[in-house]
């Protein structure tokens, strides 16, 4: 088994896509070999860069789409706080506080299908004066923009939009049927046509098999996502998942590795839900993750800054403002 291991890394390492097949086998091989070929994997394509962000939570609840992991959705009773779109004074501050802490991206989330055009406006108005006084690149979570929305996004100042495809094509209308996960995909084309960077991934825990997770990142490839956010699902009371079983950190750590060998160069973001793990996600950034959230997650609590800028200097990993052009370290981080 080591040998089939170590062969197949070796392929990867040489430029070979694996396929569906060779992925699943990859399940089966022993955890820890597996976590190790992994990061080796990690370490040839993209060294010890690591890709840090934090967001905020921008526009909260009364969300029309009825994702069911979800505490935003109008649908579901839970106990998540509700307000408008933030204005730039908040916007602003908060983009300050994370930046003054070495963290070099910034991403505004927002709930709902989409902006509306005179939310955009005012989003792209807040970025504007974010640009002219903070130091960090801008993410937006807009929903399901236009391409000439996404224009103007770009046009004020964001280098990347967020759009999780959630699940495999095959699980997503499990998860949600307001809206399909082609509709995600043409919202991806339009970003890219816009000439904005892409971050995109998938929720682990939905109830999918390993093959939807597989398939997912596969998916992932064929949209060439270099940024991609994989969640652990934290249950929320009052959603249709709340009484889902929570993974074990051996099985996200298995999920990156596996990851990491369909989608060799990208950066892998451990997103929503490191916070249940007892190591704060330490052997995962051992296992082909280098990029994480930070800070507080949308409706949950995360991991401090400061405690994770410590647990990546003791793992050797450099924070960086990463882009698909090249990479740039932030002084002092």
């Amino acid at each position: 088994m080591e040998k089939q291991l170590k062969n197949l890394k070796e392929k990867v390492i040489r430029g070979y896509h694996i396929n569906r097949e060779e992925a699943l086998a990859l399940t089966e091989l022993p955890f820890e070999p597996l976590c190790t070929s992994a990061d080796e994997i990690r370490r040839h394509f993209c060294g010890n860069q690591f890709d840090l962000c934090t967001i905020i939570n921008g526009k909260s609840g009364k969300c029309s789409e009825n994702c069911k992991y979800c505490a935003q959705s109008s649908y579901y009773h839970t106990e998540v706080e509700t307000y408008p779109l933030l204005g730039t004074k908040e916007l602003i501050n908060q983009a300050e506080y994370n930046a003054a802490r070495g963290v070099p991206r910034y991403s505004i989330v927002t709930s709902g299908r989409k902006l509306n055009r005179q939310e955009v406006e005012q989003a792209c108005e807040s970025i504007r004066e974010l640009k002219k006084s903070v130091p960090v690149s801008v993410c937006v979570s807009f929903g399901l923009l236009d391409e000439m929305e996404f224009q103007m996004v770009k046009d004020a100042g964001a280098v990347r939009v967020h759009n999780n495809l959630e699940a495999s094509e095959d699980y997503f209308p499990n998860v949600c049927t307001t809206h399909t996960q082609a509709d995600k995909i043409t919202a991806i084309h339009a970003a890219k046509k816009a000439g904005l960077s892409v971050c995109s991934g998938g929720i682990m825990g939905l109830g999918e098999r390993m093959e939807d997770r597989i398939d997912l990142a596969m998916t992932l490839r064929e949209l060439d996502i270099q940024s991609v956010p994989i969640n652990m699902l934290n249950p929320i009371p009052g959603t249709p998942y709340e009484n889902n079983p929570r993974l074990t950190e051996e099985e996200m750590c298995r999920i990156i590795a596996v990851f990491r060998f369909i989608l060799p160069k990208s950066f892998l973001r451990l997103a929503g839900g490191r916070g249940l793990m007892k190591d704060q996600g330490r052997k995962c950034f051992q296992s082909g993750a280098n990029a994480a959230i930070t800070g507080d997650m949308l409706t949950t609590t995360g991991i401090t800054i400061q405690r994770d800028m410590e647990m990546l200097r003791e793992l050797g990993y450099q924070v960086a403002e990463v882009s698909f052009t090249g990479n740039k370290q932030i002084p002092g981080t």
